[in-house]
Formats: structure tokens, C-alpha cells, sequence
């Protein structure tokens, strides 16, 4: 071949490679960006009124003229309960079963549809009526629906304005009911707490798996940011002989605190392989075999606690729950 073809046929070839077809064009449909917007198929609800307590869900579903970002929210009319779900598609083929994002949880209540649309005036509205509330999930050591559990064992300093006790007041992140903590302890870091023995629920041990890192402690609590001074510290005792006891100083002791305030409701969940021992607030070396055996557990304790030269604190508690397989889906 002459060399004076060869350089023509590799320009031919560089510039054949260096197109790309329209289909394989990288970066946001034109369309998506400078067409209209307009809704094609205006939003529909396949179940109005769900009775969210034997597991119904409804759908709902919506076609728009081009792709972008739209939000569905559902509120809950008197709880205040929302349910956020976002998307960039042209398309809502979405199922809700019930689930929030921000407590407090959804109620048998009216509740508001709200679809909406990023950098478009356009808001779609609907209602539909939630008939009952979501079972309570894994096991479950308290939701304070019947009040606290009269086997457990509570302790209470003898401060001032102390208000260790069940509220029903519609400010609950589950159901009706709350466990309010508060008051001032001037000599002692500790105001109150509450042991939960497994005994209370006619068990040895609580009824968990034995892989720690399937098992999930969940908590539902309220820090107030007046009152960000408060500590909840929750521990896990294990009886690691089998013996059906906890023995202090010989057998493992787990923990993990909570602190702060920001106003609301937020929901904690913790993996049980994941939590430590600590002493005075800091990591220590394990007390016992060192294994996190979930099944072996005798006894979770709640303190609530401030340093005692900070004055008042409070906390509330809701829904206190094991679950396995992952963590608490409000």
C-alpha cells in the first residue's frame, strides 16, 4: 500500500470513531429542559380509605409532559404526620403503605395529598382517609397505649418538678400516649429511669435473635431544645452465663446515649453489634465473654440523666422496640 493512502484511510478512521450517534448523546433531554410542562393524566388515588392495620396500601399515579422533579406529600390533617416521596420522572406509578418521614405517626385521620413540582406554579390536590394505624412492629416493649408496665421497675429521685410519668395529650409520635421524663436533680447526675426486665414480658430472656447484627433497639424520642441538657442512656445486660441473671462486673453490659435537643420527634434505631460498653460516657474494654449475644439479654434499663449544675431537663419516649432485619420503619 502507499504510504500517501495511508494517512487519509487513519483520518477517515479517527473521524468515524470520534462520532458518537444521537442515541448514545450523554447529558439532559432538551425537551426535559426548554418543552412545556403541562399534567397529561391527572392524579388519581386506587384507595381513598385504607385500613392501614391489615396491611392495605393504596397507589397513586400521574403522567406529566416531560421529566423533572415532583413531590408527594401526605399529611396528616390532625396528627401533623407527613409522608415525603420525591422523583425526577415523567411518571408517578407510586405505592404508600402507610410509612412517615416526620413524625408524629399517622392516626385514623383525614389526610391531605399534595403534589407538587419543582419550578412549576402547578399543585395537585387530594384527600383520602386513613381508617386505622400501622401495626406496631418486632417486639415490643412498650408503646405507653396501656400506660408503663407494671413489672417494670422505675426509680425516681426526689428533685423538684419531676414528671416521670404517661402523658396523653396529642403530642404522642405513636399512638396516644408518651412517657415524659423530666425534672431537677441538684446532687446526682441521674433523675430517673426504668428497668425493663425480660421477666415483665414472662420470658428468661427476650425472644431476639442470636446474630447481633440482625438486631436493631429502636426508640421513638423528643429532646427539647429548651432543654438540651439532657442525656438518655440505655443499656443491655446480658446474662452470659445462663443462669438466667445478670452478674454486675462479670458479665457484659452494653450502652449507648442520646443527647441533645431539636424540638420534635426523630426516631433512634441502633444495631446491637454496633453498640459498646462505656463507663462514664467513654469506650471501654467489655465486661464479660466481649460476644454481642442478643438472646441473652435479661434486662435494658433507660436513665435519663443532666449534669446537675445545668438545672431543669426533660425528654420524652415512645414505642420502644426490637426488631430484626433492619430498624424501625415508622
Amino acid at each position: 500500500m502507499s504510504k500517501k493512502l495511508i494517512f487519509p484511510i487513519l483520518a477517515t478512521i479517527l473521524f468515524l470513531n470520534g462520532c458518537k450517534p444521537e442515541d448514545a448523546f450523554d447529558g439532559p433531554d432538551l425537551e426535559d429542559i426548554y418543552g412545556p410542562f403541562f399534567v397529561s393524566e391527572l392524579l388519581t388515588i386506587s384507595d381513598e380509605s385504607i385500613d392501614l392495620a391489615s396491611g392495605e396500601s393504596t397507589r397513586f399515579n400521574a403522567k406529566f409532559s416531560k421529566n423533572l422533579n415532583w413531590k408527594l406529600e401526605i399529611i396528616g390533617l390532625s396528627s401533623g404526620a407527613r409522608h415525603v416521596h420525591e422523583e425526577f420522572s415523567s411518571i408517578m406509578d407510586y405505592n404508600w403503605n402507610g410509612a412517615t418521614s416526620i413524625l408524629p405517626m399517622f392516626r385514623q385521620e383525614s389526610c391531605e395529598v399534595r403534589l407538587t413540582f419543582e419550578n412549576q406554579l402547578d399543585t395537585l390536590r387530594d384527600t383520602l382517609a386513613v381508617q386505622s394505624i400501622r401495626p406496631l412492629q418486632g417486639f415490643v416493649l412498650s408503646d405507653f397505649e396501656s400506660g408503663v408496665n407494671p413489672d417494670w421497675d422505675p426509680f425516681i429521685q426526689s428533685g423538684s418538678n419531676m414528671s416521670f410519668t404517661v402523658r396523653s395529650n396529642g403530642q404522642a409520635a405513636q399512638g396516644n400516649n408518651y412517657y415524659d421524663m423530666g425534672g431537677t436533680v441538684t446532687w446526682d447526675w441521674l433523675i430517673g429511669l426504668l428497668d425493663i426486665p425480660a421477666s415483665a414480658y414472662n420470658v428468661e430472656h427476650f425472644p431476639l435473635s442470636n446474630n447481633p447484627s440482625d438486631v436493631y433497639f429502636n426508640t421513638m424520642i423528643y429532646k427539647p431544645a429548651a432543654y438540651d441538657n439532657g442525656l438518655t442512656l440505655i443499656q443491655f445486660r446480658e446474662d452470659d452465663n445462663g443462669d438466667g441473671n445478670y452478674t454486675s462486673g462479670q458479665e457484659d453490659l452494653w450502652a449507648f446515649e442520646i443527647s441533645g435537643g431539636s424540638d420534635g420527634w426523630s426516631t433512634i434505631s441502633k444495631r446491637y453489634s454496633d453498640i459498646v460498653t462505656l463507663v462514664n460516657g467513654s469506650e471501654t474494654a467489655p465486661i464479660g465473654n466481649g460476644l454481642h449475644e442478643p438472646d441473652k439479654i435479661v434486662k435494658v434499663s433507660i436513665l435519663f440523666l443532666a449534669n446537675p449544675a445545668s438545672g431543669y431537663s426533660q425528654a420524652y419516649l415512645d414505642y420502644i422496640t426490637f426488631t430484626t432485619g433492619g430498624p424501625l420503619q415508622p
